[in-house]
């Protein structure tokens, strides 16, 4: 197992106090999967992310039983330590590429500064012309064929597709073993969000490397995905491999995604309405006992206030007091 994240909880003081904003989330990422966390905006997806990163301000209290990246504690480093992972061996991309880009330096030098000298092999004067080989490499590997105008080009002058691949090409700069997709494609038209899944894809597929994508479009990465986490206001809901998940999904909050998806609704006319989920993800003021989706959920009762266990059911994992088709799983 790559990483492993067991019982998150991330806090934060509100004005009513301390609240614990992720809930005891716990998360696996096997060597060589692309695994998706899809959840509602607000959700939490982000901040498990930023928590794996070290990128959260102190502001936020993060505890867990086990946060791990191969054998390394992750919460347990120092300043150096953290370095020689993130970045290298761990990358990440953000959503909206442009705001993350130097505004004041060429492509092509934001690349060479991804470019480190433990990855040359030439000569000291020969250096300059082998770093531009694998600014090249990169540009080349992430589908932009003009290279010499891209690396001459500012960061106001590309769209955001381009701007996205040029965060992927950086992040691949070291070939890590695990990239994190922050919703890659939040800001995209459909067909160039389609475009950046698929390079995602292929570049997963020609390095093996791990990628954990989170997302809050689950029709745009159903085809490339083969595990599923859902969360919902900061608790996951059910995990396990993709094909199951869509086929059978035993929780209802994964139920009610799906149908709110196109996935299921394919021959809809134009213009017709999709269903929706009752209601609205609640406030970090105004937190439900219990499972958080109670009050939007039409299977809700009594004991939906008290908070159900992540449990394993054959190939999945749910927390669900009353879970869906699970027993066509035992016919």
């Amino acid at each position: 197992m790559l990483l492993d994240i067991r019982n998150l909880t991330i806090s934060t003081h509100t004005a009513n106090g301390r609240v614990n904003v992720l809930d005891k989330v716990s998360l696996q990422v096997d060597e060589g999967e692309i695994h998706t966390l899809v959840g509602e905006s607000g959700s939490g997806k982000s901040l498990i992310a930023r928590a794996i990163m070290g990128f959260l301000s102190p502001r936020w209290d993060v505890q867990a039983d086990r946060l791990w990246f191969q054998d390394i504690d992750l919460l347990n480093l120092n300043a150096k330590q953290r370095r020689e992972i993130i970045g290298v061996d761990i990358a990440m991309i953000f959503q909206d590429a442009k705001s993350y880009l130097d505004p004041n330096l060429t492509i092509g030098e934001q690349l060479n500064e991804a470019v480190l000298d433990q990855d040359l092999s030439a000569s000291f004067f020969k250096r300059k012309a082998e770093r531009k080989e694998k600014v090249i490499s990169l540009l080349h590997r992430v589908g932009i064929k003009d290279h010499e105008v891209m690396m001459n080009s500012y960061a106001h002058q590309l769209s955001e597709g381009a701007a996205q691949k040029i965060m992927i090409a950086s992040a691949i700069a070291h070939r890590p073993l695990l990239l994190i997709a922050d919703e890659p494609t939040s800001t995209m038209e459909p067909a160039t969000r389609q475009q950046i899944y698929r390079l995602l894809a292929q570049l997963h597929a020609r390095y093996g490397m791990s990628i954990l994508m989170i997302s809050q479009d689950l029709g745009a990465i159903m085809q490339q995905t083969q595990r599923l986490s859902m969360i919902y206001s900061g608790q996951i809901m059910e995990t396990g491999p993709a094909d199951v998940l869509l086929a059978k999904p035993a929780h209802p909050y994964t139920e009610a995604l799906l149908n709110t998806s196109l996935y299921r609704h394919a021959e809809m006319k134009p213009r017709a309405r999709l269903p929706t989920l009752a209601g609205a993800e609640p406030t970090l003021q105004h937190l439900p006992i219990g499972c958080r989706l109670g009050p939007r959920c039409q299977y809700a009762r009594p004991i939906c206030v008290k908070t159900p266990v992540l449990e394993k059911h054959r190939e999945r994992q749910l927390a669900c007091h009353y879970p869906l088709h699970l027993e066509e799983d035992h016919e």
